[in-house]
């Protein structure tokens, strides 16, 4: 018996023995291709990992903790199994802004806790953690906090916030981590922290659902979270805006039994970055079982052209009224525009989005759209949704509206987050798509909800002398790295930034004829717009119809040169037409491109490239067209601020 007594003794010794050590053990993730190694950790302030790509450390990742109503998961963890996976799969999005096909490979590890567990998921290209919760009832989140240390010699590109009442429209700043710190203010995400021989480290977050979005804040060495609180109450501010009263102790109260949004970090280089999709495998999959009413497509827009077309044609009073919009419908229908938007003004009051002014004739505007085969979009302030909500897709169902533009949220806590997903759900019903204003950046919804297809939450055209060549050079790498941007291009009155002025209705662009054109290509939206004049459009006749063949949905995309914030050679196939976009800074440059990627046999290039004067004159633009094949090297220039835009067919 007492034989018996002490080898059960033994075993069970030996046992926790067992059980210590292990919990104590790293826990290896490599990616598919064996390039991207993470080392995870247990430390008493919280999970930790190293990150390293072919044996060189990129960053470390510190203090990996979620506060649950007072207790720390992650610190002084034990693991209790560690469950590993491999996926390779295909994704086909509804709206592909880059592929219609996206290759989806990870080796992924999800480590146990017991009461929840911590997901590590590593890519060819990026390394991505989430918490997932196993508890009874509604919890409350009182803090998520992790804290990533670059390897010495990164830079950061960040836009700052001074408070979480943000549209996310501020310029990009480049500054070391220690002057970042210095600025004592915070980032919206994403951030790009860029390294020697071109090693980009791109930070985002994805699935952000009942959950307020991340902002990031430079500590140290580090990188760490901070995340706005749940408000309790607030009052509207004025007819477009709200003040937050009262908040409450924790940044979310939700369910106990979820997963957490996905926190990543992309590890490639510049041309790495225009290519990866890692958003997009990391977000839910499309949830509507019929979107063939889900049309992307391109809107003449109004607003920054101060809805005053002046051509030869023109014999009317221009304004938020029948004739101005039968104009612009007009001018849409001649291009194959789908869309027209009609913005603030064409409603009675921008409190009562049921009611068109009494200048519009609203149900005439529509029929004549419709007759033209052009969808009339509406705009909106979100309290008037909020007041609305309702009755208002219902109604505009109705009366033939398939798109709408709602505007100023700026906010990103939990309520605002679970609006924009309340919105989706009721517009879906209805058929409606949605291009979101005044917005936070996308994480996840758009690809749940696919009839979002657009968030603004970018310094784009209607920013006017805000909007300049060298912050724009950043949007391919960071806003647009993570989902679409309405940045509202195509101005045709173009000027250098040491010559530019401009005020509502004769409003500019900076940059050359050239470069606005090539935004089309480059920049990444389910709509885009045309923010000029239907007269100057006319004016240019080779030039808008080059624009309005742009797709706004690609098949592929491929980098043909980058260098993040200071120029980028795209090439995006729709179909069996390849479209070439090419911007740069203030720094003029030559490229040798091959077309290897365009399939044999020979096809005709059609391009709009840089006037030898426009560096001095930006409006100077050449139109070329040559016949080319697979084997052809394509020498291109681009002025200082310039651009070259091209399609092959």
């Amino acid at each position: 018996m007492k034989t018996l007594d002490f080898l059960k003794c033994t075993m069970l010794a030996s046992a926790l023995c067992l059980l210590g050590s292990y919990a104590k053990a790293d826990t290896v993730v490599t990616s598919p291709d064996g390039q991207l190694n993470v080392n995870v950790k247990t430390e008493a302030d919280g999970l930790s990992w190293t990150v390293t790509k072919a044996g060189k450390v990129m960053y470390t990742e510190t203090g990996v903790t979620v506060n649950v109503g007072g207790t720390v998961l992650g610190s002084n963890a034990k693991v209790r199994g560690v469950k590993r996976n491999s996926v390779s799969q295909k994704i086909h999005p509804v709206v592909p802004l880059k592929f219609s096909e996206i290759n989806d490979n990870y080796n992924e590890a999800t480590l146990n806790f017991g009461k929840y567990q911590v997901v590590v998921r590593v890519m060819n290209n990026a390394v991505a953690h989430r918490f997932v919760l196993n508890q009874k009832g509604d919890v409350e989140i009182m803090d998520e906090q992790f804290n990533i240390h670059p390897a010495p010699g990164f830079t950061a590109h960040y836009q700052t916030e001074d408070s979480f009442h943000t549209s996310y429209e501020e310029p990009y700043l480049t500054n070391s981590l220690a002057e970042w710190e210095n600025s004592g203010k915070m980032a919206t995400i994403p951030v790009l922290l860029s390294g020697a021989n071109d090693t980009q480290l791109l930070i985002g977050e994805s699935d952000v659902d009942d959950y307020p979005h991340m902002f990031l804040l430079a500590k140290g060495n580090a990188i760490t979270t901070i995340f706005p609180k749940a408000p309790l109450a607030w009052e509207p501010q004025g007819d477009r805006g709200e003040t937050i009263t009262k908040e409450a102790d924790y940044i979310a109260k939700t369910s106990g039994t979820r997963a957490l949004p996905w926190r990543w970090v992309a590890v490639t280089d510049s041309k790495g970055i225009i290519e990866q999709t890692v958003p997009v495998q990391l977000a839910r999959r499309n949830v509507l079982t019929d979107t063939s009413w889900i049309k992307p497509g391109q809107f003449s827009w109004e607003w920054w052209n101060g809805a005053t077309p002046y051509g030869p044609d023109v014999d009317f009073k221009a304004g938020c009224n029948y004739e101005t919009y039968c104009y612009y419908a007009d001018f849409a229908a001649k291009y194959g525009i789908e869309y027209i938007l009609l913005d603030e003004g064409w409603a009675k009051s921008t409190t009562d989005p049921l009611h068109g002014n009494d200048n519009l004739r609203l149900p005439d505007l529509i029929k004549y759209c419709d007759a033209k085969g052009v969808k009339v979009v509406l705009w909106l302030p979100w309290l008037a949704v909020y007041n609305h909500f309702d009755t208002l897709f219902k109604t505009y169902a109705e009366w033939g509206i398939t798109a709408v533009k709602i505007d100023f949220m700026d906010h990103a806590d939990q309520w605002m987050v679970n609006f924009y997903k309340r919105t989706m759900i009721e517009a879906a019903k209805y058929h409606i798509i949605v291009d979101w204003h005044g917005a936070f950046t996308p994480a996840g919804l758009e690809q749940e909800y696919p009839n979002l297809v657009s968030y603004e939450g970018v310094l784009g055209l209607e920013q006017m002398g805000r909007c300049t060549t060298s912050n724009t050079l950043f949007i391919p790498f960071i806003r647009n790295a993570v989902g679409a941007a309405d940045f509202t291009p195509g101005g045709m009155l173009n000027m250098q930034p040491e010559r530019y002025h401009s005020q509502r209705p004769n409003s500019a662009a900076m940059g050359t004829r050239a470069y606005q054109m090539a935004l089309y290509v480059v920049l990444e939206s389910g709509v885009q717009m045309l923010a000029d004049n239907p007269t100057r459009y006319y004016e240019a006749d080779d030039c808008t119809r080059y624009i309005t063949s742009v797709p706004t949905t690609w098949d592929e995309t491929r980098c043909l040169e980058a260098s993040a914030g200071e120029y980028v050679v795209v090439a995006k196939r729709k179909g069996s037409k390849w479209f070439i976009g090419a911007i740069t800074n203030g720094t003029a440059r030559d490229f040798t491109i091959s077309l290897d990627f365009i399939g044999a046999g020979q096809h005709r290039l059609t391009a709009y490239k840089d006037g030898k004067n426009a560096e001095y004159q930006a409006m100077h633009y050449n139109k070329v067209e040559q016949a080319v094949s697979a084997s052809t090297k394509l020498d291109i220039h681009l002025a200082k601020n310039g651009g070259w835009a091209a399609v092959i067919e």
